[in-house]
């Protein structure tokens, strides 16, 4: 792990600080759950604000019986509800984030992505800009561990673990395509203005039914590494759309930024690290943008 740390520095140019350069172990294999909540009618999030981070549409909890409690407060009040576990998170460089114990039972790839995707928080982070972070952060992650595999001392193109770290970027671009295209359908029906909301209700009943056909019959074959399992098996609503889509929106633009840059990741990363913040929406700066993207 420290290897890939002083890749992310000395390679990559990614500001580090002193995370992941300390152990912590929990009595528990969940760091915390993670609240989120959407209208059933629109893809609007429901959302909170928090110092620092701006607003956010999801809320944190570390007692199951609080994060449950407020689940159901926000059922009774008619949103579509999302409850998930997570194992890691970042404090965007304000404190030393150690490893914790709750992501070292993953396989190497999947836990340098992991630690990689927290790293990328604290070099670049847009406040009130969770959909674009976290898919820079999932960007980030999956190519540096691909290029880290694919370079380290030991590695290159032929090793298991080369191969694997681009598999999974492979997959998660697939992964992106099938929620963008979710996601213009379910729009389509709810901005059509000659519909009721009933109809727009039963219509999106529609879509995710077909969208599940679509995962298991298009998808799912095709994918090389990664399983997406848990597609088929959380409910899916309006919330738990939006939560996928806040860690794999287009990934497939920033891996086509990444192309006409020669494949210079640093140079990618330096880029946008600089014109997010100046940007009114940063998905702006990848190629094939529409504004409001």
């Amino acid at each position: 792990m420290l290897e890939a740390r002083r890749f992310a520095a000395d390679s990559l140019g990614l500001r580090l600080g002193d995370s992941y350069t300390t152990y912590t172990r929990l009595e528990r294999d969940t760091l915390a759950l993670v609240l989120s909540a959407a209208h059933k009618d629109r893809l609007e999030a429901r959302t909170w604000w928090f110092p620092i981070v701006g607003r956010v549409p999801y809320r944190a909890y570390f007692s199951e019986g609080d994060a449950r409690a407020a689940e159901d407060e926000l059922r009774g009040e008619g949103f579509d509800t999302y409850l998930r576990p997570t194992a890691a998170f970042s404090t965007l460089g304000w404190f030393s984030d150690p490893l914790l114990s709750t992501v070292v039972g993953q396989d190497h790839v999947a836990l340098v992505e992991t630690v990689l995707h927290e790293i990328a928080h604290t070099h670049l982070f847009v406040p009130g800009r969770v959909r674009f972070n976290e898919s820079f952060a999932t960007f980030v992650g999956h190519t540096a561990a691909a290029a880290f595999f694919c370079r380290r001392t030991g590695g290159g193109p032929d090793t298991v673990w080369c191969r694997r770290a681009r598999d999974r970027w492979a997959d998660v671009q697939a992964f992106s395509r099938f929620l963008d295209r979710v996601v213009a359908d379910l729009s389509a029906v709810y901005g059509n203005p000659g519909l009721s909301r009933e109809e727009k209700l039963a219509r999106r009943e529609e879509i995710f039914e077909d969208a599940k056909r679509r995962f298991r019959t298009e998808l799912r074959p095709g994918l090389r590494s990664y399983r997406f399992g848990y597609f088929l098996r959380t409910p899916l609503n309006n919330a738990t759309l939006l939560a996928r889509m806040r860690y794999y929106h287009r990934l497939p633009d920033f891996g086509e930024l990444l192309e006409r840059g020669d494949g210079d990741l640093a140079a990618t990363v330096a880029f946008l690290a600089e014109a997010a913040g100046e940007t009114e929406d940063p998905f702006d700066l990848l190629p094939g943008s529409d504004p409001g993207g």
